[in-house]
């Protein structure tokens, strides 16, 4: 059983940025944290744009080890982090909360899925720090 903090990135349909942001904490703050990513609604597939960039930059393939979940399969979190739905926000109980408030790239340009991933990168080692001090 692991003591590690265990985070959920939540949106509602779980198939794009709350993917995102589970596959690039594991692969940035795994030592720190568990991830998981969860919805209200699920879609068949992770968004295949999501899946494509992830793959070009940073060779992770979600769909090896990830699928779009409801929130009563995730384990109890710690911390809950939403993605920004611009509707209400699916709720969770958690000891700390945030809003990442990032737009859905869905359907938008690589270039708009890219500063999306980026932005989430960045928040992801941020709360990494945060939670290592």
């Amino acid at each position: 059983m692991s003591n590690k903090l265990k985070v959920a990135f939540i949106c509602v349909h779980n198939s794009c940025r709350s993917q995102i942001a589970e596959a690039l904490g594991k692969h940035f703050a795994g030592d720190i944290f568990e991830s998981y990513s969860a919805g209200t609604e699920t879609k068949p597939q992770i968004n295949q744009d999501a899946v494509r960039l992830m793959k070009e930059l940073y060779d992770i393939d979600m769909e090896k080890t990830q699928h779009s979940k409801l929130l009563d399969e995730l384990p109890p979190v710690d911390i809950v982090i939403t993605m920004g739905c611009n509707v209400e926000c699916p709720y969770l109980p958690c000891k700390h909360r945030e809003d990442w408030g990032l737009d859905d790239p869905t359907g938008k340009s690589d270039e708009e899925f890219k500063r999306v991933i980026s932005t989430i990168e960045s928040k992801i080692k941020e709360l990494k720090a945060k939670l290592k001090s």
